[in-house]
């Protein structure tokens, strides 16, 4: 047996190892909260969108703001073709986290497309303005007068061709054979109505859409208005109740240098998530869009909508259990 005097250091000694890791263990947990990330180490992919266009703008940004928020949560962005593209990649598991519009979340649920069932919202965030673009001398004064014409009409996974379908059917034309579809998306429908190989093409994006504005600067263009569609839109049946009667006003696009506001439609873009996401990590990233707001804002004015009386209002989706226990904690 050791001596005793031996058996005491022994003890004290482990005493000390054991003061010496608590205090270690305090210190991380103070650096921790003193940065306000209490996060477990993990990835998030979040799908956005085709270069230039809204959704791509906005995932760069958020994606800057997650890291100051979460510094150990490690976010991975993910391009898309658009809503439809990004709510497959979501409930494939390709993607955590993702945007679109509540006409695209609604279509693909009432398809009964894999995993539709178990998509969540964690925010309305701002509203997309369907523009349809043309050059400024160009005849066409409503999607009525497409018929024969080159027409840009998205791609085939994107939110952008779903409601320009619709509002070709309401303006009496067949996607197929009243028009020339051409199915590319925002990357490459301004180049090609400059060097003359489109007539027209829709977009549905916030405003001001970088896409447009640029194109604005080097070719004259103008936005034909959409408001003589709303009536035989919504009688297409209860899908189109997502689409609401609007106005781009006359400074959404300085460089069109516009005399009057044009008449078109809207459509809210919904934070999407899966149901058995992470409670805690939906509730922090919903934390962190609405707290970016007003930095994403400035580059992003779209987001300068995000708005947190209205946030919650995610119709047709249901809120996330995470998100619903952020704003249960900031109600006033």
């Amino acid at each position: 047996m050791l001596p005793r005097s031996l058996r005491l250091g022994g003890h004290r000694a482990a005493r000390t190892a054991a003061l010496g890791a608590t205090v270690l263990a305090l210190l991380v947990w103070w650096l921790v909260s003193l940065h306000g990330d209490t996060s477990p180490a993990r990835r998030m992919t979040f799908a956005t969108g085709v270069p230039t266009g809204v959704y791509a703008k906005y995932g760069d940004l958020l994606k800057e703001d997650l890291g100051q928020d979460m510094p150990s949560l490690d976010v991975q962005l993910r391009r898309s073709q658009g809503s439809i593209d990004n709510l497959r990649q979501l409930t494939s598991g390709e993607a955590d986290f993702t945007l679109a519009t509540a006409d695209s979340v609604a279509t693909y649920r009432d398809e009964g497309k894999p995993g539709a069932g178990s998509l969540r919202a964690c925010a309305r965030l701002y509203d997309d303005y369907i523009q349809l673009v043309v050059e400024k001398g160009s005849p066409v004064q409503s999607a009525r007068d497409l018929r024969g014409l080159r027409v840009g009409v998205g791609t085939d996974d994107s939110g952008v061709q779903l409601i320009t379908r619709r509002l070709l059917k309401a303006a009496g034309l067949d996607f197929d054979k009243d028009i020339t579809p051409v199915r590319v998306g925002i990357d490459k429908m301004p180049g090609l109505l400059e060097r003359g190989q489109l007539d027209a093409f829709f977009w549905s994006g916030g405003l001001p859409t970088n896409a447009v504005q640029t194109l604005g600067l080097r070719l004259s263009i103008r936005l034909v208005q959409l408001g003589d569609l709303i009536e035989p839109l919504h009688a297409q049946g209860p899908q189109t109740r997502y689409y609401r009667a609007a106005v781009m006003p006359v400074d959404a696009y300085p460089e069109l240098r516009a005399s009057q506001a044009v008449k078109t439609l809207a459509v809210a873009n919904l934070l999407v998530t899966m149901d058995d996401a992470d409670p805690e990590l939906a509730e922090s990233v919903t934390r962190s869009v609405m707290n970016s707001r007003d930095r994403i804002g400035k580059q992003v004015h779209a987001a300068q909508k995000v708005d947190l009386r209205t946030a919650i209002f995610t119709d047709p989706l249901q809120l996330h259990a995470g998100a619903r226990r952020y704003y249960v904690s900031v109600k006033p």
